[in-house]
Order: C-alpha cells, then sequence, then structure tokens
C-alpha cells in the first residue's frame, strides 16, 4: 500500500449525504456534524435487539448496491461483520460491513458514490488506513430506516472475521457478551463511547484465546485487535 495510494486518498475531503432541507430547518435539525458528543448520544441512545434473521438478507441486499454502485476494479472483498453478523446474537439493529478496497483505489470517487447512495462520512486516523467509516440512517431526527455502518480498509485479514467466527461458534461466550452488552447499555444507554469503551477487555480476551488458539498459524487472523474492532 505504496505511496501511490496514499497520494489518491490525501486529496479526499469530508462530505456529507444530504439529511433534510437545509432552509427553514430548525435548530434540532441541524446537521448531525455541528452537534456535541453529548447531543449525538441523546439523539442515537444504545438500543439493543434481539437477533433478527433478517440482518443477512438486509447485508446482501447493500452490500450489493454498494458493489454495483463502486463499479469494478474498486472492491476486492466485502463482508458481514459485527454482531449482526452472528446467528443469535443480541445486537444494536446497525448492520456493520467491511469493505476492502484496492490499494489504488480512487478514494475521491468512492466517497461521491457512497455519499449518492444516503451515507455521510468520518475520517478516523486511529483505524487502519484509509482510515474512512461510512454510516446510513443517521439524521438530524435521530435513526431512520435501517442503519448501517462500512468500514474501509485496504485487503488484509482482520481481526473482525475471527471475533465473529469465534462467538458464531461459542454460544456460551455469546451468551456472556450479550449479557455484558446489557449491563453496558442500562448504564450508558446515551454515552456510545463509554459503551463500546465497556466491552474491550471481553473482545481482547477473546481474541487472546482466538490467538492462543491459532498459533503456529501463517494466517494472521489471530492479532490482537485495536480500538477499531467494536461489536
Amino acid at each position: 500500500m505504496a505511496g501511490r495510494s496514499r497520494q489518491r486518498w490525501s486529496g479526499t475531503r469530508p462530505m456529507r449525504a444530504r439529511t433534510g432541507p437545509r432552509r427553514g430547518s430548525s435548530r434540532a435539525e441541524r446537521p448531525l456534524w455541528e452537534m456535541s458528543p453529548r447531543e449525538l448520544g441523546a439523539l442515537f441512545p444504545i438500543v439493543l435487539a434481539e437477533y433478527d434473521p433478517a440482518w443477512p438478507e438486509r447485508y446482501a441486499t447493500e452490500a450489493a448496491l454498494i458493489e454495483t454502485a463502486l463499479g469494478p476494479g474498486t472492491v476486492t472483498r466485502i463482508s458481514h461483520i459485527g454482531s449482526t453478523a452472528v446467528p443469535g446474537m443480541l445486537a444494536k439493529p446497525t448492520i456493520d460491513i467491511l469493505l476492502e478496497v484496492y490499494d489504488d483505489v480512487d478514494g475521491t470517487r468512492l466517497v461521491r458514490s457512497l455519499t449518492e447512495m444516503g451515507y455521510h462520512h468520518t475520517l478516523h486516523p486511529e483505524r487502519p488506513p484509509p482510515h474512512l467509516m461510512f454510516m446510513k440512517g443517521y439524521t438530524p431526527r435521530g435513526f431512520v430506516g435501517q442503519a448501517f455502518h462500512v468500514h474501509v480498509r485496504f485487503h488484509g485479514d482482520w481481526p473482525e472475521f475471527s471475533f465473529r467466527d469465534y462467538l458464531a461458534n461459542h454460544p456460551v461466550e455469546a451468551e456472556r457478551y450479550a449479557a455484558l452488552k446489557r449491563r453496558l447499555q442500562a448504564r450508558y444507554r446515551f454515552d456510545r463511547e463509554a459503551y463500546t469503551e465497556g466491552k474491550t477487555a471481553f473482545i481482547k480476551a477473546v481474541m487472546a484465546r482466538v490467538q492462543e488458539d491459532s498459533t503456529g498459524d501463517d494466517d494472521g487472523e489471530g492479532r490482537l485487535p485495536g480500538p477499531q474492532l467494536s461489536n
């Protein structure tokens, strides 16, 4: 992922999806990026839902739309990650998609294409390159329709796959994770950052077990997760 790809991305500036007309908008409907974390927490509280069998189909439909919008030569792999990808798992009803792209991808075109699909995006320098996350379903009036998160990465072996598969194959651990989520939701309903941080120790413990199990393997899937892994 040479400097060529970094140069492509260096010209990418944050773009915002339209969430409603600006003229005549009330103060409560000002753009999301002008709101404080406290305001966003009140507008988008932590909501947990029992597993919905429709989630995989919604993922597949959205993934196909994304691939069509981006066209050939952009996507190396697209995957359903997060708790909605684990059968039977309690989850925030937001579908997480991992979008892996070629290292010479035209980032400006990618941002434009997803923005036209109704996504807005934020830059996350602390996450793996190209440091982008796209969101849909968030409006100044709260959640509208199915919410999606699209995490954009260059191609690689990412810990989200191992974590997802571990929970799918270890129902007792999945239930422990669900119980933790319920406790955190009761305590941090309006604080998304604290809710996410509260899951970190559990995630790291699971990934340590995955790493132990995969000792000697060369697939790289036993890596400990960084802060970008949040289900």
